[in-house]
């Protein structure tokens, strides 16, 4: 073997003998790697900020029952008598999950105490 050969073979004197050296596959790794774990912290900090935020503000109700001569028409108007009493029909069926308009004599309705 020649002197030429053996210089060839032996590494750079540059090169770190103690130290770990990383192939491209294994830098390639390392990078995907902590490119994860950075999409995995920010997706965590997104989704507990958007729950922190989020507060489904239900309007508090009240109830009253109808009385003799009542209809769901005049109950809206005696909620909410500057509001269009159409409106407040609608919001009324919605409410308390009424197919009609119809009401009855001693029916209890939930109202919104805001109306």
């Amino acid at each position: 073997m020649t002197s030429t050969a053996s210089h060839r073979l032996s590494p750079p004197e540059s090169w770190d003998q103690t130290g770990t050296r990383l192939t491209r596959r294994g830098r390639t790794a390392v990078l995907l790697i902590l490119v994860g774990l950075l999409l995995g912290a920010f997706s965590l900090g997104r989704v507990g900020s958007q729950a922190a935020t989020r507060s489904p503000a239900r309007p508090s109700l009240q109830q009253t029952t109808v009385h003799p001569g009542e209809s769901l028409w005049s109950v809206a108007r005696r909620i909410a008598p500057s509001a269009d009493p159409r409106d407040v029909v609608v919001q009324l069926r919605r409410i308390n999950h009424l197919d009609s308009a119809g009401v009855q004599v001693g029916q209890q309705l939930l109202l919104p105490r805001a109306a």
